[in-house]
């Protein structure tokens, strides 16, 4: 991608414009790596942390709230201002979201919101199962895949970031708002103007609205409180009310037996105005297609004669491989056209100063010419020329000093110490994985992480899921059936790779963050490290107080991405489909591999195509789980269309309070509910 693109301009321009405003400067790694920053950024993932293991388990869904953990933040520091020797500068406020989504992303990352319920729930006697890990296995096993993602992405900053400039969205949109926050109000709104210009049509992040006085931040703040207690007073209400979780607005029939109900859940809602109506619409559609069409359809024909709400003989359990089959296609046409697009890139790709290297000095041509030089000699000169041009644009486009970087010696030594952990803790935790597996989980694992990361920084969605099942699918033809652990090794296999690309997703989004703001990429490095270590403990912590208290899976933690899991490992070990799903399997993968490849092959954006995860998410999870999220799609909808998108930030601010809230709230329902309070 050439320097002289408008992108290009523009992210210099912001990244000139918004240097860290510290009492030593640039150079004073000291300001940036602070104790109140881990301290608070640990604070605030706890939090995240806690939110998303409980919306995990309930539909496998997770948000990393960089946003709303950046403005937390600044809330937090804000209020004691009058206390702090050293002002909250941008720079500091980048670590603390930094190690806040480290910590947050871990229930997600060590699969306590999938594989794990899956190994310890829904694995047979006859696939090694059901296991029954302690919570010291969980922190041995979380910690064990806690690096290496993170490492591996080191590397590739330099690529991605520099070179060809991904826009990486909500790393973009992050570092606008703590630009608002901490004062840079003109810098921002010259940025804004000019990327709005020039990525009108391919920009999916919301603007920042462009207002950093106190009386702004006052108005967010206020909001922020007011929708996480309403949605803390309603999660209060749906322990002694269960039923207002399930509401059967189409008649009592259409929700006892069709599972047609609707939760008016304020963090639903909140959720859909962030996802955006184009996902939330998706999947409104998947919702239809599988509750109101093939659910009826499989249970009239016979192919599941038992209750609908029934993994085993109902519908529910019929309509996952549907799903499953839409959500494989989607995956490998998706991650297919990523790699095969990063191919043509880097072989075609011209570097920013070509002319320069192309015209070797003339001596050395003229030399080259009139002597019978050796070819191979002569390509290895050029090459190197390319490669000296190419560190020194790398050096000049990098705006923070070099004692900032993450040395790649370093990056190196710890990533072969990382994998050795991995393999070392998965043997410890589930002895009956084989060194031979994980030796070649880890090489898979790293180059879906690249795949990962090039998607993250491309459309601001890392199909962590895909990249999974991806692994799973190779799995099958490394470890054999007749292995009886075949289906627990296949399930470890795709955790690893999921781990490592949700690990190398986040910190190449927080690394954009920093870059946009010069903050220091090893404060980064390190602060993720720190988060990536605390949040594998606190979320075993969390995890399995939901376990013990909650029946999983059950009516409140349905735990649905556990069951495409299993389900998946069991498919690719032919342990067949159930009477009528392999027709309507074959058909729509087929249908959404053509509309995936048609949306990746054309240049114009086309948000009425339906996206094949998408719809699979809103088929194989209960309307209920869809409806609430698409009244926030149409929301988010409305608001942008009678405001525009500069006026988003209220908006954003508004449902990070509502998701929040009832993540946090569940904490006092978990304590009643070990109590024994009863409902009402």
């Amino acid at each position: 991608m050439s320097t002289s693109s408008p992108r290009a301009s523009t992210e210099s321009s912001v990244a000139s414009n918004h240097r860290p405003h510290t009492t030593t400067g640039n150079d004073g790694e000291d300001s940036q790596f602070t104790l109140r920053g881990i301290a608070a950024g640990l604070l605030i993932g706890t939090i995240v942390a806690f939110s998303n293991t409980y919306f995990g388990l309930q539909t496998g869904w997770v948000s990393m709230m960089s946003m709303p953990a950046s403005l937390i933040g600044y809330a937090i520091f804000k209020s004691l201002h009058n206390q702090l020797r050293l002002p909250f500068t941008p720079v500091e406020n980048v670590l603390v979201q930094t190690v806040a989504v480290a910590v947050g992303s871990m229930p997600l990352s060590a699969g306590f919101v999938g594989v794990i319920p899956a190994l310890e729930r829904l694995l047979k006697p006859s696939e090694g199962g059901p296991l029954s890990l302690s919570t010291s296995q969980l922190i041995i096993w979380g910690i064990g895949v806690s690096f290496f993602g993170v490492l591996f992405a080191v590397p590739l900053r330099k690529q991605v970031i520099l070179r060809e400039k991904l826009k990486f969205p909500s790393g973009t949109a992050t570092a606008l708002m703590i630009s608002v926050l901490h004062g840079t109000k003109s810098d921002v709104q010259k940025t804004d103007s000019t990327s709005q210009s020039v990525d009108e049509d391919e920009r999916s992040e919301p603007l920042i609205a462009t207002s950093s006085d106190d009386a702004s931040w006052k108005r967010n703040t206020k909001l922020l409180f007011y929708s996480f207690a309403v949605s803390g007073v309603y999660t209060l209400c749906t322990y002694f009310f269960p039923i207002i979780r399930n509401i059967p607005f189409l008649g009592a029939k259409a929700g006892s037996v069709w599972l047609w109900t609707f939760n008016p859940s304020p963090a639903y809602v909140g959720q859909g105005i962030i996802m955006g109506p184009e996902t939330t619409g998706h999947m409104l559609l998947g919702a239809i297609l599988g509750w109101a069409i093939l659910s009826p359809l499989a249970k009239n024909k016979g192919w599941a004669p038992g209750p609908v709400s029934d993994y085993q003989k109902g519908s529910r359990g019929w309509l996952i491989w549907v799903s499953l089959a839409i959500m494989l296609a989607d995956s490998l046409i998706s991650l297919g056209w990523v790699a095969f697009s990063y191919v043509v890139r880097f072989s075609r790709r011209k570097s920013p100063r070509r002319s320069s290297y192309e015209s070797i000095p003339q001596e050395e041509a003229s030399t080259s010419e009139s002597s019978e030089v050796d070819p191979v000699a002569l390509r290895r000169a050029r090459r190197s020329a390319r490669l000296k041009v190419l560190e020194a644009h790398d050096e000049e486009e990098d705006n923070v000093a070099p004692n900032h970087l993450v040395p790649m010696k370093m990056a190196a030594l710890g990533l072969v110490a990382s994998s050795v952990l991995c393999v070392v803790s998965t043997k410890l935790v589930f002895h009956q994985v084989p060194i031979y597996a994980m030796c070649a989980a880890l090489p898979l694992a790293f180059i879906l992480s690249l795949v990962g990361v090039r998607a993250l920084g491309q459309t601001d969605l890392n199909p962590v899921s895909g990249i999974s099942k991806l692994t799973q699918l190779v799995f099958a033809l490394i470890v054999p059936a007749s292995n009886p652990a075949a289906v627990l090794i296949n399930l470890i296999a795709g955790a690893v790779s999921e781990a490592g690309a949700q690990q190398a997703g986040d910190i190449m989004q927080d690394l954009k963050t920093g870059h946009l703001l010069r903050a220091s990429p090893r404060a980064q490095f390190y602060g993720q490290l720190i988060g990536s270590v605390f949040g594998a403990i606190i979320s075993a912590v969390i995890y399995r107080l939901y376990s013990a208290v909650y029946e999983i899976p059950g009516l409140l933690f349905q735990v649905p991405t556990a069951f495409v899991w299993i389900d998946c490992s069991r498919l690719v070990y032919g342990q067949g489909l159930p009477e009528g799903a392999r027709d309507f399997a074959w058909s729509f993968g087929l249908l959404f591999a053509v509309t995936t490849m048609y949306k990746a092959w054309s240049s114009k954006a086309m948000p009425w195509i339906p996206g094949g995860v998408a719809v699979a998410v809103g088929m194989y999870n209960v309307p209920s789980f869809t409806l609430a999220r698409a009244v926030g799609g149409a929301v988010q909808w409305f608001w942008s269309r009678k405001f525009g998108n500069q006026a988003a930030t209220p908006l954003i601010v508004a449902a990070s309070g509502l998701i929040l809230g009832e993540g946090i709230v569940s904490l006092v329902n978990l304590l009643m509910a070990n109590f024994g309070v009863p409902h009402l």
